[in-house]
């Protein structure tokens, strides 16, 4: 990004991130770090992204659902209006991204499909433990989010911070409300700045 980019995109990400990602400054249940990680959770919410195109700043807001198991996660994302853009099954073989009106398109890494097919880079490998607060740092160690733990650089390069926590019962373990991650452009990838805000987790929710 050019340095005459820099205010006009800190500008839009700003603007988007409070018009359409309203701050939830919960108080952190407690002070324990999160849950043990699971293999198979179900999650909602909504995602705001900010990136390059044709050297601009642009910028989207979607709905997703989120299922995962150990061998497969499906991504399904919505406009705000309720309308399907894509889906996204990944597997240990392939990722698939399908849209509407589109013949379903495959590539080995989710990421490059979905920052071919989309316009911007759509982490899923990462996601499946940023969602649960668990992540692989650049020292190469796991590292498993608290109220007093909120931050990591990834070992690809994204920076993550836990903003805000679910509302949970007196002594319970944190859950992720509000993720922010950020990626600065490289030789590999452009950059990107994601919003992520959790619906509330249900029953529904796999143990």
């Amino acid at each position: 990004m050019s340095k005459k980019l820099l205010p006009l995109a800190t500008l839009c990400l700003a603007l988007s991130a409070c018009s359409t990602l309203p701050f939830t400054s919960g108080q952190p249940p407690s002070s324990q770090a999160v849950a043990p990680y699971r293999d198979q959770v179900e999650l909602s919410g909504r995602l705001n992204v900010v990136y390059q195109k044709n050297d601009q700043p642009e910028s989207a807001t979607v709905n997703f659902t989120w299922q995962q198991t150990a061998q497969r996660i499906d991504v399904t994302l919505f406009s705000p209006v309720g309308s399907t853009l894509a889906m996204i099954a990944v597997t240990p073989q392939e990722a698939v991204l399908t849209q509407s009106g589109k013949p379903p398109r495959s590539a080995p890494d989710v990421d490059t499909l979905s920052a071919r097919l989309l316009g911007w880079s759509l982490p899923v490998s990462g996601l499946r433990d940023w969602l649960q607060g668990h992540a692989l740092g650049e020292d190469g160690k796991r590292f498993v989010a608290s109220p007093q733990n909120d931050h990591v650089t990834t070992r690809d390069g994204w920076r993550l911070r836990y903003v805000s926590w679910q509302d949970g019962a007196p002594g319970a373990q944190p859950q992720p409300r509000r993720i922010d991650a950020e990626r600065t452009a490289s030789a590999q990838a452009d950059a990107v700045s994601l919003r992520i805000v959790l619906d509330p987790v249900s029953s529904t929710a796999a143990p």
